[in-house]
This record gives C-alpha cells, structure tokens and sequence, in this order.
C-alpha cells in the first residue's frame, strides 16, 4: 500500500520542535516486527513488547512532554500484510498556550489488507490560548481490520479551566481503497463550539473511534454495549460502507474511557477473535 504523502502545509517562520517517527510493521516468524523505524527529533518508541504472542505493542513517547506553537510532529504507520500493531501512549499529548502561533501534529496510518492496526493513544489536551492543527489520515484496504479512537479535551475541565482563548483544527479522514469514506472535522475558535447546540453542547471533549473494514452487523454489537451504559450518556454510533463509528462527548477522560474501552474490548473479542489484551502502561 502506498499512502500519499503527509502534506506539512507549515510555514516556513514556525519555529520549535521538527520531529518525525516512521514504523514499518511485517509477519516474521509468526509475529509482527518493527522492521521499519526511522525518527527524527523527540519522537521515540519504546522496545516493542509482546504480552499476547504475535501482536507487537508499540508505546509511543514524545519526551517534552507537550507541543507548543511552532512543533511539528509527523507520525507515520504502515502495517504490511499479516502483521498486527497495537500503539498507544503512556499519556495524554499536551497542547500548551502559544501566542497565536500553530502547533502541528499530523498522522498517516496505512493498513494492509490482511493487516491489523489498534491505535490507542491517550486524549489530546488542548490549553487555553493553544492553537494547533490535529490531522488523522487512515489508509485502510479491503479486507485490514483498523480499530482506532481520538479524544480531544478544550481545555482542562479538572482544574475549572475553559478553552476561552486559542483555536483548534481537528480533522480525521480514512480511505477505503484509495477512496475517501469519512471526513470527521472539529474546529473552534475559542469556545464557540463548546457553548454551541450544534457542537459540544456545554461538553469539553470530544471521541471518535473507528473500526473498519468492518460488516454492519457489529453495528447491533456495539450498540449493546452502549445501551448497557444507560441513556444518560452523550454517545452514537453508525456503520455505513465498512466503517463503524462511535462518538461521545464528555468532561473527563475517565468518563469516555469507561465506555469505549469495553467497545474496544468487544470488538476485539467479538470480530479479530482475540481475547482482550490491555496495553500494560494503561495500569501504571
């Protein structure tokens, strides 16, 4: 599979952190290896794990700790056929105030048919006065199993701090075949979309997670489990062209993580056919 290239569309004056992580994952000797690694600046992996035989868990650091104005981060993943990723983050991306200048973070995940990739990264939090570009482009072919989620938090709810200055440009598209098949947007000013009842509506995060190339009957799995939380919650899911969708709106991580977590373990269960296997830095 050959993704198109991730198109930086940066300033030439942004000034900061340049970083570049590329992983290369294929089937050898009944496992997948990271047979490809190429990085650039403060993006990092740790030695890969494997706590479930052939699946190769892959923890995912950004050793600053946060992304301010002027960062660039490039992060690519490609899953050759057979080969089975899971990749998290041992916490949440940090978007800390900037005085108008942009943060970049954009992400290239390609997957093979035959191929699974789970990517399981912890929230975004977006400060005060932040001002970032966040963009997802998912490859999928016919026939790879992606299962994926983003959580975007404005501002920090915990501390009674609201995103009352900055701006956020959040995109995910995946193609199925090289054709495009969503286009999942969150932008704002401020907190425009917070307050507004075509957006947030008062909440001040955001999930998404996505499972394709997938049959529409999970959609009716996945919908228990959703009703097994009760009609409190702010949460929907659809399946249209071999992709299911789950979003929900929050004020805490722990909140959104309670119910996508057991729609991610169902479906792992349910359709990859693999018992659920947490990633161990989610218990540290």
């Amino acid at each position: 599979m050959n993704a198109p290239a991730s198109s930086l569309n940066v300033p030439e004056s942004a000034m900061g952190w340049k970083a570049r992580l590329h992983l290369g994952y294929q089937l050898r000797h009944g496992k997948a290896r990271l047979v490809d690694r190429m990085q650039r600046g403060p993006l990092a992996v740790q030695r890969p794990l494997y706590p479930e035989g052939a699946p190769c868990h892959t923890y995912l650091l950004h050793p600053p700790g946060g992304v301010v104005g002027g960062d660039q981060l490039d992060i690519r993943v490609h899953t050759q056929q057979g080969a089975h990723a899971v990749i998290t983050t041992p916490g949440a991306t940090k978007f800390y105030r900037s005085d108008e200048k942009m943060a970049y973070q954009f992400q290239t995940l390609s997957v093979e048919k035959d191929s699974t990739l789970e990517w399981l990264p912890q929230e975004n939090i977006c400060f005060p006065g932040a001002h970032a570009q966040i963009h997802s482009d998912i490859y999928l072919e016919q026939g790879s199993r992606f299962i994926g989620w983003e959580f975007q938090c404005l501002g920090r709810p915990a501390n009674n701090e609201t995103f009352n200055h900055g701006s956020i440009d959040a995109k995910t598209r995946v193609y199925i075949d090289g054709e495009i098949s969503l286009i999942d947007n969150l932008t704002t000013h401020a907190d425009a979309l917070i307050k507004s009842t075509t957006g947030l509506r008062g909440h001040a995060m955001s999930a998404t997670l996505i499972a394709g190339t997938i049959d529409s009957d999970y959609l009716e799995v996945v919908c228990d489990v959703l009703d097994s939380f009760g009609p409190q919650l702010a949460v929907g899911a659809t399946c249209v062209d071999g992709l299911l969708v789950v979003r929900m709106l929050g004020n805490n991580t722990e909140d959104i993580q309670n119910v996508l977590i057991p729609v991610w373990k169902t479906l792992r269960e349910q359709w990859l056919e693999i018992p659920a296997c947490s990633p161990r830095i989610w218990a540290t």
